[in-house]
């Protein structure tokens, strides 16, 4: 069901997540959020980092907000993004420093940054039958919707690759533990949108990874399509359901895995059941977006990056401008929409760079707007009447200098 992007050609937004000010030193630290939110401090930090994320949005004028992943701890490499989900659901348990499937050469090599981050992945036993347990997903987006009359979505990592790095002591295969994260994921989102949440995203299926290189696998491609579907079954009859894909943030590193592109990938994600599929395209150019638009069917909006998330030059409205317009070639206006390649994470950049960087996308796309006859998005860090520097002709004629006798 489309109704955040609905009448909304070239829609902007960011991924997920923002870096945290450096205020905002309390956390979870494994509790449910509701627990939480009746501890005074964590509260008050809270719900000011939520402030201060839905601010610089609105300030850089995005149409679609999100909270900014302020529930996660202040980890490794992003670590809560799945340590939220085991820490709080049913059935797993006894997190440690153990082995666990490695994606690349680079994290198996001491000294290598992603090696650091495999350390602090600390990956969970499934001992038990999984339930979705104290994810709160509900409350988490009513504390920041109730902020802000704009648009506010809810992301939360997929269930496959929660089953990616979890170890499997209960179920008999991989694949019954994935079916069964899905079906307790699906309950969650459904309680979401039930509460009127207007996008759920729904982040990184396995399939741009596993595409073309999956045979012989125990998890198939086709297999975690079915599975993807199951997790989101039913959602679409109630609000705009987004599937985001990327090729990875930990500690503002790219994963690397056998595949390099979209191409191979682009089937299968046509068949998941999404309203919008989301593809990093500023850190290359957009070189699939070709593809893209020949191979994603008209009944989905498409979702690209035109800021880089691992990069902290902050880009030109004239580069974003350029990088939608060649979207434009393949993909139209009122399916497109603009984005970050993934979130800026919680240690990669800078406050700064991260809302400079949402001020470039929307500056970006009111260019783009203008030529194509439509309404720029307001966009308050650039009014230049707002700016403290004051221009030389504000000021007047600038008074003679005295006349200094002697020397």
């Amino acid at each position: 069901m489309i109704k955040a992007t609905k009448h909304k050609p070239l829609a902007t937004t960011i991924t997920g997540s923002l870096p945290r000010p450096s205020w905002y030193v309390s956390g979870l630290a494994g509790r449910r959020f509701s627990t939480a939110m009746a501890d005074l401090v964590f509260r008050e930090q809270y719900t000011d980092t939520l402030a201060v994320h839905i601010t610089d949005q609105v300030r850089a004028g995005l149409d679609i907000l999100t909270d900014g992943d302020a529930r996660f701890d202040m980890d490794v490499g992003g670590r809560s993004w799945f340590s939220y989900l085991a820490e709080r659901m049913e059935g797993m348990a006894d997190p440690g420093l153990r082995p666990q499937p490695w994606t690349s050469p680079r994290e198996r090599e001491a000294g290598d940054i992603l090696h650091e981050v495999m350390e602090a992945r600390l990956p969970f036993f499934v001992r038990g039958p999984v339930g979705r347990g104290g994810l709160e997903y509900a409350r988490v987006w009513k504390a920041a919707q109730r902020m802000t009359s704009r648009p506010m979505k809810l992301g939360t990592c997929c269930g496959q690759l929660l089953e990616a790095v979890l170890l499997n002591q209960h179920y008999a295969s991989r694949r019954e533990l994935l079916f069964a994260i899905a079906d307790s994921l699906n309950q969650e989102l459904h309680e979401v949108a039930d509460a009127g949440c207007p996008v759920v995203q729904l982040e990184e299926p396995m399939l741009h990874y596993v595409a073309g290189q999956d045979e012989g696998a125990e998890l198939t491609a086709a297999l975690y399509v079915d599975a993807f579907n199951r997790e989101v079954a039913g959602l679409r009859d109630k609000t705009e359901v987004w599937v985001h894909t990327c090729w990875g943030n930990p500690a503002a590193q790219r994963v690397e895995v056998a595949t390099s592109g979209y191409e191979g990938a682009l089937g299968l994600l046509d068949r998941l059941d999404v309203d919008v599929i989301t593809f990093e395209a500023a850190s290359d150019g957009g070189a699939a977006l070709p593809a893209i638009g020949a191979a994603i069917g008209k009944d989905k909006k498409v979702c690209i990056g035109v800021v880089h998330h691992r990069s902290l030059e902050v880009e030109t409205p004239e580069q974003v401008a350029a990088l939608i317009r060649k979207a434009l070639r393949f993909i139209e206006p009122e399916r497109l929409i603009l984005s970050s390649d993934c979130g800026f994470g919680r240690q990669g950049m800078s406050r700064m760079h991260a809302f400079h960087k949402m001020v470039s996308l929307v500056r970006g796309a009111n260019i783009v707007r203008r030529e194509l006859g439509l309404e720029p998005a307001p966009c308050l860090a650039a009014e230049q009447r707002y700016s403290m520097l004051v221009e030389r002709a504000e000021v007047g004629p600038r008074a003679p200098r005295p006349r200094i006798s002697g020397r």
